[in-house]
């Protein structure tokens, strides 16, 4: 047997990392983005007007000789003016006040130590399903010890990320898991001496999404798996998918192995997604360019970072990873897309949208407009990259007939992409919030950034996007609409590298330089519509330990949980936010975990952590099901720091070497976790 390729343990960022990361997720799960030239180098005089602005108008204070921000937590959001602007839909107010079916009792901070999961009083939890779990029929069990890609394509992927959890019948006895497996872990997956290829081809298997059907024998039961059911899939980097929308054959997405540029081969580093109200399932690509060879020398590479840095070597077992080869240039267009994928079709393709545009998909998130369109929003998870928003040019048809779900399977095929700018009024007033515009980059099946044809925008969305000079951003990831109160909130999980030399200082929608903890933006769309491309804006948390300088709740000024690099966001059903953090052990020393925030009254910006994850994990995916006392988390990377034979966690299973446990493996698992009242 061959030993593994050196690859598997290069951590160049080791000691280096920035805003919150261990040196293992940066490198495997972004190519070490942090540590390298950012992308956007763009020099956009627009921001330093608006940075000027703001600042003529803010209150300078003294704090440790800087500039501090602390003028944002001055004043509360004005609650009369944000419920008037927001358009919040009809029985908003009726669903605010619903009595909650999770109140809790928040935990305290959790170390980093902690090798468990930590919940409230008066709830428990349990792992639904494991990387490896055996899912397709005829899988076998769990053997960490002899994987194999013919396994793994039959099992349960790896980092799940993305998650729902759907009912499928009135009694709410039967459902579908979906989930996003975002990136994979050699060090801590294979023993030494697992032969490279086989390792290489069975990683590739761990990748994409998987379909799981899940029962229990009553509502506000526990959720099991059912291995070998009939819609039970798993979607994986080998798996056919096609190219839909006006990019779809352009010369942009043309390889060797499709000339015709309309279908590719699989789909990879899904991160967060979303579920459409016709109930596919919506993921976004994400960090693909660190597994392609590239000469990194074009614009066009250099601004999704492609390079010579695929330490995985994948291109010594398939050569469509080198795109210095001409026969598979194109191949790195072929990802970096939002995909869907239709869970009740076990034998469906599915679809790569090239109309809503390519860049880091974080994910898409929907809300039917009252107008009918479908308004999609999407964030570029790249420090200084931007937050978009494509409306569907067809309207959705309700029903749950064929006829209906064949018509809005189709939605995002065709419509208008555009790009935000953030306007800041300045901080007299004593928030940070202003008003914004999405700038469009395609309208009517047409291109509207000069100098770019519309194929250009959707393939090299980024490069249009600077064109027309919108925002920077601090890495905004999940960007969702809230189906209660009509708003939109955008994470930015950090970026260390603003107010460095040479790169974008502060903004006021990213108030802070050097912003390890990040930040959440709400927009208010002009009078509700989705559509108009006018908004309102504010800053609804600026995270970090309460008692840091420039840190924000929402005006509150009560007890909260420190909270920091938030990442997935996900409302219950009285329209209230849940944050999952990535990158709290780095940044404020804590495990990361699930918190709750008020939206809404005296309470606004409260936040309250509701549990949190084993020793290195993130907290992913999070879904809230309040009526059925649940909540819902993808536990992802546990103990990412270890190696096989020195493993740094060992959940969900807690088995020691030598122990019999369900797969016989004394390492972390990934794992889907149902956390349940019980009192």
């Amino acid at each position: 047997m061959s030993v593994v390729p050196d690859h598997r343990t290069t951590l160049p960022m080791t000691g280096l990392t920035h805003g919150g990361r261990s040196p293992v997720t940066c490198h495997l799960r972004c190519g070490d983005a942090c540590f390298k030239p950012v992308p956007n180098e763009t020099d956009n005089a627009y921001f330093r007007d608006v940075a000027t602005r703001a600042l003529t108008r803010r209150s300078v204070v003294a704090a440790g000789g800087a500039l501090a921000v602390g003028a944002v937590a001055a004043t509360a959001y004005a609650q009369p003016a944000a419920a008037q602007a927001s358009g919040a839909p009809r029985g908003a107010a009726n669903a605010a006040a619903r009595p909650h079916r999770l109140p809790f009792t928040p935990i305290q901070p959790v170390a980093t130590t902690v090798d468990d999961m930590t919940v409230p009083a008066g709830y428990d939890w349990h792992p639904i399903i494991r990387w490896g779990d055996p899912i397709l029929k005829g899988a076998p069990a769990f053997d960490a010890n002899a994987q194999t890609p013919e396994a793994q394509a039959a099992q349960f992927g790896y980092n799940n990320d993305y998650l729902d959890i759907i009912e499928t019948n009135r009694a709410g006895t039967r459902g579908l898991l979906v989930c996003n497996h975002e990136y994979t872990n050699e060090n801590i997956m294979f023993p030494p001496g697992t032969d490279p290829e086989q390792l290489i081809r069975t990683v590739w298997e761990a990748h994409g999404l998987s379909v799981v059907e899940l029962e229990r024998k009553k509502r506000n039961g526990k959720w099991r798996y059912v291995p070998g059911a009939r819609l039970n899939r798993r979607i994986t980097l080998e798996t056919p998918f096609v190219f839909d929308g006006p990019a779809r054959g352009s010369e942009f997405l043309k390889t060797a192995q499709d000339p015709d540029g309309t279908k590719v081969r699989g789909t990879m580093n899904n991160c967060s997604g979303g579920t459409t109200p016709w109930g596919t399932i919506l993921s976004g690509e994400e960090n693909f360019n660190q597994y392609f060879l590239a000469t990194g020398t074009d614009p066009r590479e250099k601004r999704y970072g492609l390079g010579a840095q695929d330490t995985r070597n994948w291109r010594s077992v398939d050569a469509r990873w080198d795109a210095t080869k001409p026969a598979f240039a194109n191949e790195p267009n072929r990802f970096g897309w939002i995909v869907e994928v239709d869970p009740s079709n076990p034998r469906s393709t599915p679809v790569k949208h090239t109309a809503m545009g390519r860049f880091k998909h974080e994910g898409a998130n929907v809300i039917v407009d009252a107008s009918g369109h479908v308004v999609a929003y999407m964030g570029d998870d790249e420090r200084f990259d931007y937050v978009y928003r494509f409306v569907s040019r067809k309207k959705f048809k309700p029903g749950k007939g064929k006829a209906a779900a064949a018509h809005n399977r189709k939605l995002l095929s065709e419509g208008d992409l555009s790009v935000a700018r953030f306007t800041g009024d300045g901080l007299g007033d004593g928030v940070s919030d202003g008003t914004g515009t999405w700038l469009p980059l395609t309208r009517d099946g047409q291109s509207q950034v000069p100098g770019f044809s519309l194929e250009e925008v959707l393939v090299f969305t980024r490069l249009a996007a600077d064109a027309v000079q919108p925002t920077k951003m601090d890495r905004p990831e999940d960007v969702q609409p809230n189906l209660v109160n009509g708003r939109v909130y955008v994470a930015c999980t950090n970026n260390t590298d603003r107010g460095k030399t040479d790169k974008e200082g502060t903004t006021e929608p990213n108030p802070r330089n050097a912003n390890k903890d990040g930040h959440i933006v709400e927009i208010l769309p002009n009078k509700g519509d989705h559509t108009d491309d006018f908004f309102h804006w504010n800053l609804l948390l600026v995270c970090g330990r309460p008692e840091d300088a420039g840190t924000y709740f929402g005006g509150y000024t009560g007890a909260v949980s420190p909270i920091s690099c938030p990442d997935n966001l996900a409302f219950d059903s009285t329209g209230q936010l849940w944050i999952a953090t990535d990158g709290q052990p780095s940044s404020i020393k804590q495990s990361d975990g699930l918190f709750k925030v008020d939206l809404d009254g005296p309470t606004r910006g409260r936040v309250r952590q509701f549990l949190a994850v084993p020793t290195g994990a993130e907290t992913c995916g999070p879904v809230v099901h309040d009526r059925d006392t649940s909540v819902f988390v993808a536990v992802q990377h546990p103990g990412e720091d270890g190696t096989w034979d020195a493993q740094k966690s060992h959940f969900p299973d807690f088995a020691t070497p030598g122990a019999e446990a369900p797969g016989d493996f004394a390492g972390p698992r990934p794992t889907v976790v149902q956390v349940r009242r019980t009192a």
